[in-house]
């Protein structure tokens, strides 16, 4: 698979005889994969196979999938389920009778999940299985528009994050350059302090030694070498065969320690201004990734 985003949006219709129905899945972002499942009374078993269903193409994202079905008039018959009220009637009695909640109207009560169901006896065992099992085939069908919608947002945001990814890597490249400067600049900073401070009594060989000192502290040569394995490695991600939203997250806290360490460590504005041009473009990737399955 390549590269998928999480918001998306899948629909599929369908009839049989004298029912007709219209299948809607829709995502956005998510840490982990949450589904969702709403559907007509009397065909709760759905269900099961609209989270099958999204459990087999997705790993992340928040799914909402919403099954609308309806019989032409007179061509069947609807039973009221008087146990199922009953239920309900028991579990608010005592609210009303605290004066907790107001007495159930009956429109409301009939809106109930369960409280209505679709007359099985009057369709025949084998008619309420034919129309499950196609209309189980039109959830697959919204999962599947729902997949590629995906899939095209994960094509686009793959174009964005490799952009970002390069300009990473030019800006380590960058920082290269003037990480190389820094043993120098601190030597002659150090020295002319030294001079405004000791005069003549300060000693070449002092200054030379609490310099390399220095030096040493400021050396960012292992942060870029950090940095430019982290850009390897998003590279790496962003062509890989498998669901990489969390293991770029992780990446993107990785690149922005080495960035602020990079900037805590540098002794030249120039290296500072590349150092804060990274940790914007680290911002920018992290907030993009965010998107990704």
């Amino acid at each position: 698979m390549s590269l998928s985003g999480m918001t998306g949006f899948g629909r599929a219709e369908g009839a049989l005889g004298a029912w007709s129905w219209a299948v809607e899945a829709r995502s956005v972002n998510g840490r982990n994969l949450e589904v969702r499942f709403r559907g007509p009374p009397g065909f709760e078993g759905l269900e099961r196979a609209a989270r099958e269903g999204a459990q087999a193409r997705f790993q992340r994202g928040q799914l909402n999938i919403s099954l609308q079905a309806k019989r032409a008039e007179g061509a069947g018959a609807v039973r009221l389920n008087l146990e199922q009220l009953d239920r309900y009637l028991a579990a608010g009695e005592a609210y009303v009778t605290a004066g907790k909640a107001a007495p159930p109207t009956l429109d409301g009560l009939l809106s109930l999940r369960g409280v209505i169901e679709a007359d099985a006896a009057a369709e025949g065992p084998e008619t309420m299985a034919d129309l499950e099992a196609v209309m189980a085939v039109a959830i697959a069908q919204a999962l599947d528009g729902l997949a590629q919608a995906r899939a095209l947002e994960g094509a686009q945001l793959a174009i964005v994050l490799a952009g970002q990814v390069h300009r990473i890597a030019e800006l380590t490249d960058a920082a290269k350059g003037y990480g190389a400067e820094q043993p120098g600049a601190i030597k002659a900073r150090f020295e002319k302090r030294m001079k405004e401070l000791a005069g003549d009594a300060a000693s070449e060989d002092r200054i030379v030694q609490e310099a390399a000192a220095m030096a040493v502290k400021a050396d960012v040569r292992e942060e870029l070498d950090r940095l430019a394995g982290h850009v390897a490695a998003a590279r790496a991600l962003l062509t890989a065969d498998a669901a990489v939203g969390r293991r770029l997250d992780f990446l993107t806290q990785e690149f922005m320690r080495e960035a602020n360490t990079l900037c805590s460590k540098s002794a030249l504005s120039a290296l500072t201004a590349v150092g804060l041009d990274l940790k914007a473009v680290i911002e920018q990737f992290r907030e993009q990734v965010q998107n990704v399955e």
